[in-house]
């Protein structure tokens, strides 16, 4: 017989983690296949991963292998390590694994497919896995937001023109990412476009915010099978030039994954937003802030107009 190791531990493991480390889950799994006299195909092993995700790697790879027939069985801990998600559990353990003749273990579980009438168990334990990590999400939330309403920043990685402070949950400026802020703001109070002030960028070779974080290691540029631009556009430039962050106003919320279960972000309405007045330096006036704001409403009404008109003149012709 041969078997197949999975291993698994993220943070939403908790005070779990010492005992659920991949190490400690290695040695067990490995001792209950020898003592079995199984052979180990090979252990497969993801750090860091969410138990409901099913984009991860040496999972995707177990999977691939699985439907190959490369082994007979998948041998993990606990179910939870596999899956905390109810539907995984019924495609792969219920529906899939049995059709490519694979048994499916969870040692301290309890859980083996090979028995009969051990279904309704391993189902509750998917349903309490899944219930588990449904309240996990609820609370982080919960814990989330009240850090947001005290005008702490939560973003794993800090806005162009800003870089962590050494005190938790705090911004300062960055002199040389808000530099060229400044710039681009100056440079549309000067009357120039939003497409000029990309020109302008660009021909001085100025990294755009996604570059210039990847050259400060606070973020990783995509892999080399994506397309990826270093050149600045003007959607993030109409982005900074509406940021009331740089004002020195803290506003985080604006957008929210629908479900804890779904990838999916959607956008948040502003009034549910969570914004704080003078919670770091800012790096635009507030009054030259505004004024931007105005010239850009005002140029909104001006398309609108010109469209209303054209659309008229149109109709009539």
């Amino acid at each position: 017989m041969k078997c197949a190791i999975y291993c698994r531990l993220s943070k939403e493991d908790g005070g779990e983690a010492e005992s659920e480390s991949i190490h400690n889950q290695k040695s067990l799994l490995l001792k209950y296949a020898l003592d079995r006299d199984w052979e180990v195909f090979r252990i497969y092993s993801d750090e860091d991963y969410s138990g409901i995700s099913e984009k991860r790697p040496a999972f995707s790879e177990l999977i691939r292998d699985a439907e190959k027939r490369l082994f007979d069985i998948v041998l993990c801990k606990t179910q939870s390590r596999f899956t905390r998600d109810m539907e995984q559990v019924e495609r792969y353990i219920h529906k899939l694994f049995p059709l490519w003749g694979i048994r499916f273990i969870a040692v301290a579980d309890n859980a083996d497919t090979a028995i009969k009438g051990n279904k309704k168990a391993r189902q509750i334990v998917g349903l309490v896995n899944e219930w588990y990590l449904e309240d996990l999400s609820e609370n982080i939330r919960t814990v989330l937001d009240h850090k947001r309403r005290q005008g702490l920043y939560i973003g794993s990685f800090p806005l162009y023109g800003y870089r962590k402070s050494s005190e938790k949950g705090k911004l300062e400026p960055d002199p040389e990412a808000a530099g060229v802020v400044r710039q681009i703001f100056e440079l549309y109070l000067s009357g120039k476009s939003q497409y000029a002030i990309c020109r302008i960028l660009n021909d001085a070779e100025i990294p755009n915010p996604a570059t210039y974080k990847a050259l400060k290691g606070e973020a990783f540029l995509p892999s080399s099978g994506k397309s990826f631009s270093s050149k600045w556009n003007k959607t993030t430039v109409s982005r900074i030039l509406s940021n009331r962050m740089y004002a020195g106003v803290m506003v985080q919320g604006t957008r929210r994954k629908i479900s804890y279960k779904s990838e999916y972000i959607m956008s948040v309405p502003s009034s549910e937003w969570f914004v704080v007045e003078d919670t770091h330096e800012a790096i635009i006036d507030i009054a030259a802030f505004d004024r931007v704001q105005d010239i850009i409403r005002e140029k909104r009404e001006t398309r609108t107009k010109r469209k209303g008109a054209d659309e008229e003149w149109n109709t009539d012709s």
